[in-house]
């Protein structure tokens, strides 16, 4: 077990940064180490591949290829899988189930080519011990994924279990939320980590993904801590080497070093999040308040780095503020002062946020309201951005291509990223007060 071929499949556009995260986990430059479409190989022990599971925030699963071969017909697939030596991996009263994508295959149906691999696994088992591990679809001890080309089989077994991205702390959320791998390439994305001292600050932060995220960055607390993993029904698993490498992770972790904050419109959501970060051991390291996007002032002195994932498409509601105009009212841009952030009582008592106002983690509304809010929303962001965030980054994740255009701002990045199957972009806004180059003034000022 000291040279396997792992392959960790991450989001579009995530790759590089995968890479890069592989190598700070591993450290120096692992063997074998490329990234490819839709993830990163590599070549690592099984020490290393308990620590990718354990430390990685960009994989969505550590995977180890076991068989790799050509096919032409479901019957190849069947004498492949039936020649690897699932017995070293597995016990027969264990359960199993078989996963299966492909591209470009030629065959008539996956389910069939899936039940063809099932078939084998349990035949071998019956050849070998004379009986069959029963498959369990829902919550299998081991799971097998089988990825077809147009003639080549893989197949790999799963040592993550549930998907890395679920990590164990977010048991309350909203609708739509933020998944936490991506919210990890955000942050990879921008460099947020390297930025020594800089704040953060995520003001439609739904259940606080983005800030949760970056506070156990700041703590070093692992983000596979709270989870049990795949690997631990394996047969080479050794529980006693896992609990060395859980202990020297617990050892790494630290005192923050740099504020974080999160808000939102939601009282409901604000709940959830401090729920969240309780649950991730990170509630004294984030400071969550309520208040709307639109005048919620900086929680800090110092210039700090804004990071939002707004509702978009289904997920964007009839805005209260936007719908209105820019008539916001003095009394409410008072209470949604700075000086709201030193207030301590509950978060529902200090926000008066209108009914629809933008929410991280937002209900579903009309489509026919959509274009416009949205649009009437972010020209108004902008403008209360570069008028109380001047010096800070803004970087804001969105589908909509045209969102620069409808800020009235120029973006200094732009970073391809999918959120599941939707192409989205990492824009990046340098908040500069007043005019900016090649941008009419009159629409930028506030």
């Amino acid at each position: 077990m000291n040279s396997l071929t792992l392959f960790c499949p991450c989001a579009a556009g995530v790759e590089s940064y995968l890479a890069q995260e592989c190598r700070a986990i591993l450290g120096g430059e692992p063997t074998a180490l490329a990234a490819q479409r839709g993830g990163v190989s590599l070549q690592a022990s099984w020490s290393e591949m308990m620590q990718l599971n354990l430390r990685t925030r960009l994989a969505q699963r550590v995977l180890i290829q076991v068989k790799s071969g050509f096919y032409r017909a479901e019957e190849d697939l069947y004498t492949l899988a039936k020649s690897v030596p699932w017995e070293m991996w597995f016990k027969h009263e264990q359960t199993f189930k078989v996963e299966i994508t492909a591209q470009y295959s030629p065959l008539k149906s996956l389910n069939f080519a899936a039940l063809k691999v099932k078939d084998a696994v349990a035949d071998r088992f019956r050849d070998l011990k004379g009986v069959r591990p029963s498959v369990d679809v829902k919550w299998p001890h081991v799971r097998i994924y089988v990825h077809l080309t147009q003639d080549q089989m893989l197949l790999s077994m799963d040592t993550s279990g549930e998907p890395l991205f679920k990590r164990g702390w977010r048991l309350d959320k909203g609708e739509a939320p933020l998944k936490e791998t991506l919210a990890a390439a955000m942050l990879a994305a921008s460099g947020w980590e390297a930025q020594s001292g800089l704040a953060l600050y995520d003001p439609c932060c739904g259940s606080g993904t983005i800030a949760i995220e970056a506070a156990q960055i700041d703590c070093h607390i692992a983000p596979g801590i709270f989870r049990q993993f795949g690997f631990e029904n394996l047969l080479p698993y050794q529980a006693s080497s896992w609990q060395t490498i859980k202990n020297r992770a617990r050892q790494e972790e630290r005192a923050p070093t740099r504020a974080i904050y999160g808000s939102d419109v939601s009282h409901r959501m604000v709940d959830f999040a401090q729920q969240n970060a309780v649950r991730a051991g990170v509630a004294h390291a984030i400071e969550f308040r309520g208040g709307d996007a639109l005048v919620r002032m900086p929680p800090c002195e110092t210039a700090g780095m804004l990071m939002v994932n707004p509702p978009y498409d289904e997920r964007m509601s009839a805005l209260g503020v936007a719908a209105a105009g820019k008539g916001l009212g003095r009394e409410r841009a008072q209470m949604n002062s700075a000086a709201a952030w030193e207030h301590k009582g509950p978060a529902r008592e200090r926000s008066h946020a209108p009914l629809g106002a933008l929410s991280g983690d937002q209900a579903r509304a009309p489509a026919a309201d959509t274009a416009a809010s949205s649009s009437d929303f972010f020209s108004l962001l902008a403008s209360h951005w570069k008028k109380n965030f001047s010096g800070w980054q803004a970087w804001v994740l969105t589908p909509n291509l045209k969102l620069p255009g409808q800020m009235r701002l120029k973006e200094s990045r732009r970073v391809p990223l999918w959120n599941g199957p939707i192409e989205c972009r990492l824009f990046k806004f340098d908040m500069v007060k007043g005019s900016h180059t090649g941008v009419k003034k009159a629409g930028l000022e506030a």
